[in-house]
């Protein structure tokens, strides 16, 4: 198995640890009140925020953590260049991730014309960004295994 192959695996696994270790935390301080109190907007905004800040730091120290292991144990440095095969499979991984989330964008906006409540766009916006990430690191990991 190639790095990027093992990169792409330990991506789509932090991913999914990280959203759901961070979902856990926060459902439980969700509050109970009115269905549209400034207090849940207020716990819908700084969710979103948290999740943002909380994934990219979560994705850096994993991304360090493999590589020292990598480097541990195969006694090789991770590939300083990106060939036009990487960089195209990149951009098809950012590609798919992006028309995923767009998708979810439509969607959370067609919540609010259809009069759901706020809350829904919120959750479909950040299920959207969840299913984003794992498509992109799924579409690396698929291109990287199967070729362009």
């Amino acid at each position: 198995m190639t790095y990027q192959e093992k990169k792409s695996i330990v991506s789509l696994i932090s991913a999914i640890f990280i959203f759901v270790t961070y979902c856990l935390y926060m459902y439980p301080r969700y509050p109970g009140e009115g269905v549209e109190s400034m207090e849940s907007f207020r716990y819908w905004g700084s969710f979103v925020l948290i999740l943002a800040v909380f994934s990219i730091v979560a994705h850096i120290i994993i991304s360090i953590i493999f590589n020292i292991v990598f480097r541990m144990t195969t006694k090789e440095r991770e590939p300083k260049f990106a060939d036009e095969l990487d960089k195209l499979i990149d951009l098809k991984a950012f590609r798919n991730s992006f028309f995923v989330f767009i998708i979810g964008f439509i969607l959370a906006m067609s919540s609010l014309i259809i009069y759901q409540p706020l809350q829904v766009m919120f959750i479909i916006l950040i299920f959207s960004g969840f299913i984003s990430d794992v498509t992109g690191s799924a579409t690396r990991l698929y291109h990287y295994r199967r070729g362009v």
